[in-house]
């Protein structure tokens, strides 16, 4: 297992498709982004398989990829379609995750991405408040 492994599966993931997960993740493996903790394969397959039950679109293209022994890093861009954001029109996430690899499948996978970006500035209301402070804190 290396990072071109991963980069490939996520690169067709789809809600058809979400059984090829099982290949790359170990069974003890730790899942962390800016809103959950998962631990176990279990847990995070059912977060997985709720989550994609509830978009319309959530496509990944990878920017970049580095791998040093069992540590990987990927860059890249998410596609986001959901009915309750953004009117269900698409947004675009950036972000990376860290992963750690062991006996050939990620045991720790850390997303790094701005939760305001994905989630926040795509409710009504709620998303022009924080637009707004953010053109403030830019002047």
């Amino acid at each position: 297992m290396d990072i071109d492994q991963v980069s490939q599966t996520y690169q067709k993931l789809s809600k058809d498709n979400l059984y090829l997960l099982e290949h790359i993740y170990h069974q003890d493996v730790v899942f962390e982004d800016s809103a959950h903790r998962f631990e176990g394969w279990p847990a995070l397959s059912a977060y997985f398989e709720s989550l994609y039950t509830n978009v319309i679109k959530c496509d990944f293209t990878i920017l970049h990829q580095q791998q040093v022994e069992n540590t990987g890093f990927l860059t890249w861009t998410m596609e986001l379609q959901h009915p309750k954001l953004n009117k269900g029109e698409t947004v675009l996430v950036n972000g990376v995750s860290q992963l750690h690899f062991s006996e050939q499948k990620v045991i720790y996978h850390r997303d790094y991405f701005d939760l305001g970006e994905m989630l926040y500035e795509n409710i009504p209301l709620l998303g022009m408040i924080i637009r707004n402070i953010k053109q403030r804190l830019g002047q």
